[in-house]
């Protein structure tokens, strides 16, 4: 007879492939194929998608449709001087304990049914509105989703029934002015003053204090090819961040009104687009409440976490934006993961993944009795 693998052995085992084959956001093939075929060996039913990564997995009958989701893709930096995807993020243990709470809970009888979506594209904030274009919150009425916590937020042992991450918005844009010799600065229109004046401008954005915010400049490129010329033309990003979805709204036509001033100020073309928001959470105190009795059922009321606000953001909170009747929450798993999120050397307690699986089963099985 073969030896019996347990859900530890199981879980490490999967981890380990999709750390060591690391894909970045739409280019999951093989990640794809690989959560495929564990799906094959449990006897799972799945949906691939001809023209996007990602799938999704069902299990169990009813009308109401419970879901959980593991976001798949890698990120694209430097590790060790070398330009390469990267799981700093997490996403490899999300698909892991997913994959566990699967197994753990795939022969049970439920009165509804639960539907795993493996969702590409977490990390360019477009990936979970390219799985609702293809329909996959079909009947949904609650989604769980699940992610490991860094140190300073969670140790290991505790696990939160709610992540309340920020919202993010970013933004690129282009200085127009006009090149000089550096011996007659009258003579043009320098994109340095610009981008000191959009730097000051920021400075001065206003909102209530007693809300989070916070907008920087990330990016500026100015060179007129010579220490002599001074640049009229100049590139520049913008990070913009907030707790609340309308107070960065606020802080978005606050900018736009500044660059307006700043174009007559200084008599340039400014162009700007803004990418990749990523709205922040809207957390369902029904789902979280499930969560937290999971929480507390299975690892007890010392591994009980409070819900944690985080200045981070995730694109799992576009489904509840798209679908405002879903009720949705997000675990968060502690497990001493440092230095933080997005090292490119992160590292974190293997054991938690273990836990996370339980918790997530445990809150899939209450969800759906």
């Amino acid at each position: 007879m073969g030896k019996t693998v347990s859900l530890e052995e199981t879980i490490y085992q999967w981890f380990d492939h999709f750390h060591n084959y690391p894909e970045v956001s739409w280019k999951e093939f093989e990640t794809t194929k690989k959560i495929a075929s564990i799906l094959k060996e449990m006897n799972v039913s799945f949906q691939t998608f001809e023209d996007c990564t990602g799938l999704i997995a069902e299990i169990g009958r009813g009308e109401d449709t419970i879901a959980v989701r593991a976001d798949i893709d890698a990120l694209w930096q430097e590790v060790d001087g070398e330009m390469q995807a990267n799981h700093s993020c997490g996403h490899d243990a999300n698909i892991s304990m997913v994959l566990g709470a699967l197994m753990l809970i795939k022969n049970e009888n439920f009165n509804k049914r639960i539907r795993f979506i493996f969702q590409p594209a977490e990390e360019t904030g477009g990936g979970s509105l390219a799985m609702i274009d293809r329909n996959v919150l079909e009947d949904v009425t609650q989604l769980f989703g699940i992610h490991l916590r860094p140190q300073e937020e969670l140790p290991f042992g505790k696990v939160t029934p709610a992540i309340h991450h920020g919202a993010a918005v970013f933004l690129q844009g282009k200085i127009t002015g006009v090149d000089a010799h550096g011996a007659r600065p009258h003579q043009g229109k320098n994109a340095i003053d610009v981008l000191f004046g959009i730097q000051q401008m920021l400075k001065n954005i206003y909102i209530n204090p007693a809300e989070i915010y916070s907008a920087k400049l990330t990016k500026m490129i100015a060179d007129g090819g010579s220490v002599n010329i001074i640049p009229g033309t100049a590139t520049f990003s913008i990070d913009v961040r907030s707790q609340k979805n309308q107070v960065l709204e606020e802080v978005r036509q606050k900018i736009e009104s500044g660059f307006n001033y700043i174009q007559e100020q200084f008599e340039v073309e400014l162009e700007w687009e803004w990418l990749d928001m990523t709205p922040g959470a809207e957390v369902s105190d029904h789902a979280a409440k499930i969560a937290e009795l999971s929480i507390i059922e299975e690892v007890g009321m010392d591994g009980l976490a409070d819900p944690i606000m985080t200045p981070g953001s995730d694109d799992f909170h576009f489904y509840t934006v798209q679908k405002p009747s879903l009720q949705a929450t997000m675990i968060g798993i502690g497990a001493n993961l440092g230095p933080g999120l997005h090292h490119p050397n992160m590292t974190f307690e293997k054991e938690a993944m273990v836990v996370g699986a339980k918790v997530l089963a445990k809150t899939l099985l209450n969800a759906s009795s």
